[in-house]
């Protein structure tokens, strides 16, 4: 600990001193390595959130089992949740909702003509 209060790592080299075969004591250096300690903790804090993005993507990867009627996923415990629910529950996405214009055809008889103009059918 420094004397402002700060602690600091330090690496230590040390090595016997000897004369003539008989002991004297040993012989070493200090080195304030804190900025590499520092560097280390900053990676492993990096490698974490990239493991934890990563296992993100993962579960939006490969098959979904999807209701063919409804469109809910079943997750891995068994549950079936809203298609939405689920997306944003497993990834950064966020759901606005609208109606594409074969919904609004089919649900409200209102197409849209040349002009991107909303026309009652």
């Amino acid at each position: 600990m420094r004397s402002d209060g700060s602690c600091r790592w330090i690496g230590q080299v040390c090595q016997p001193v000897f004369d003539g075969g008989r002991f004297l004591g040993t012989r070493g250096s200090n080195r304030d390595i804190t900025e590499r300690k520092l560097a280390e903790e900053e990676r492993e804090r990096l490698i974490h959130s990239l493991e934890d993005a990563l296992a993100k993507i993962r579960r939006l990867h490969g098959i979904l089992p999807i209701c063919a009627s409804c469109k809910k996923i079943r997750d891995d415990e068994g549950y079936w949740n809203q298609l939405e629910a689920y997306i944003e529950e497993h990834s950064e996405a966020e759901f606005t909702h609208g109606l594409c214009p074969d919904c609004m055809k089919k649900l409200y008889g209102i197409s849209l003509d040349e002009d991107g103009n909303y026309k009652r059918e």
